[in-house]
This record gives C-alpha cells, structure tokens and sequence, in this order.
C-alpha cells in the first residue's frame, strides 16, 4: 500500500451485519447508523454530547474537517453535514474494521464529501503496528499489533494530497502527542481550531504544552481525573 494511503475499497465480508436505525437526538438526529458498529449513545445521539455541541458550533459550510481516529464514522458524519456539499472530510482511520462500518455510513448516508485514508498519523511516516486487545474503538499504536501505514499530517498537506484545514478532531488513544508533533507546521502555518482527547494525564499535559508552544490557547473541556479521559480545546 502506498505511503499516503487509498480511499478505503474493502470486501463486503468485513462489513458486519446489522439493521441500521435513525439516529434519535443531537446534532447527528435523522442519520442513518448501524448500532452494532459502537456504544449505543451514537444511534441514541447522546454520545459525547459536549463534544458534538462544540463541533457544530466550529464547523461552517465549506469548511474542511479532518477526523483523526475516525473509527467507524461519528464524527466524520457529523462534520459532513455540518461542513455541507462545498465542504470536505478527511477522514484517518488506519483499521480495516472500522473503515468497512465507516464506508457503510458514508454509503447509507449518501455522503460524497468525505474522503478515507486507511492510516494513522504520527511523527514519522513508515510502517507502526496498531495493538487491538482493548478492541477496536480503544486501539492505539504499538510495537506489536496489527501492521499499519502511518504518515505526518505535515508531509501529506505539503505534497498537495490533502488541503489545510480549518478544524482538527483528534482522537488516537493515547497516540496524540505524536500526531501534534508531526503536524506543526501546518498548525503553526493554518491554525486550525483543535477538539483533542487525551488519553492519560501525561498525554494531556503534553498535548497543551506542545499546543501552547505553537501560540495556541487551550482549554480543558473535560477533567480525566477518574478515567483519565481528558478533553482540550485549542484555538
């Protein structure tokens, strides 16, 4: 496979079955989603509720989102109809699992906006392995796993493969340091507005300090002292 990745094209065998259903509330309600793709809050519209207020009041028609650790597809769904039909999704996910659910969304929802790149981002580009024993919504990168393509936002906005964006989530568990410090340039350059969920105090304290160094203002839109679950805000 190629170092920048393709647009996902994957056998309907690795696309597990179940009777998609609309989703009910928030700013996702009437999609269409599969349940048995994550948590049931997802069809139920209560996932992650915070988030989902602050990305829609961020994303503007037009825009171009990138979706870091997409897993099957939240996200990118939601950015998509909040970015519109002139708009873009970048949507990373390096698992073979999840990008069959994530291609399903798209397809269910009739989505041509959003754009899949089977990779994970890091400092440096190459091969990683992703480790899966948390299953496939808690997978991280590892020295041992399932073997992946792993690229630098810089390297893949500078060749002219992806545009710049205007706002980043990210969500690699446990990965995020990493994926800030092979996107500097372009966030020193662009200043997108960043939604980031840091798995682990030393990941947190390490995310904002990477963020304040480049001239960002951070916030902690989540405290992960219990479950060591922290959610910041970067504009």
């Amino acid at each position: 496979m190629p170092l920048l990745g393709q647009i996902a094209r994957l056998p309907l065998k690795l696309i597990a079955p179940g009777r998609p259903r609309r989703v009910l509330t928030g700013a996702l309600r009437g999609a269409t989603w599969i349940p048995a793709s994550g948590p049931h809050g997802c069809w139920l519209g209560i996932y992650e509720r915070g988030a989902q207020r602050l990305l829609r009041s961020l994303v503007r028609a037009g825009d171009v989102v990138f979706d870091i650790g997409a897993n099957v597809g939240f996200y990118a769904l939601l950015a998509a109809r909040l970015s519109g039909p002139n708009g873009r999704v970048i949507a990373f996910e390096p698992l073979a699992s999840n990008v069959a659910y994530l291609c399903r969304h798209l397809e269910l929802n009739c989505l041509e906006n959003v754009e899949i790149l089977q990779l994970a981002l890091s400092d440096e580009n190459g091969r990683g392995f992703i480790a899966e024993s948390a299953g496939p919504s808690m997978s991280t990168l590892a020295s041992e796993g399932v073997p992946v393509e792993v690229a630098r936002l810089d390297d893949l906005v500078d060749s002219g493969r992806i545009p710049t964006p205007q706002v980043l989530k990210i969500d690699v568990e446990g990965a995020e340091s990493r994926v800030l410090q092979g996107a500097r340039l372009t966030l020193a350059r662009h200043r997108p507005k960043i939604i980031l969920a840091a798995h682990g105090w030393r990941q947190g304290n390490a995310c904002s300090r990477a963020l304040r160094e480049l001239g960002y203002t951070t916030s902690q839109l989540r405290d992960g002292a219990v479950d060591g679950n922290y959610s910041i805000f970067a504009s």
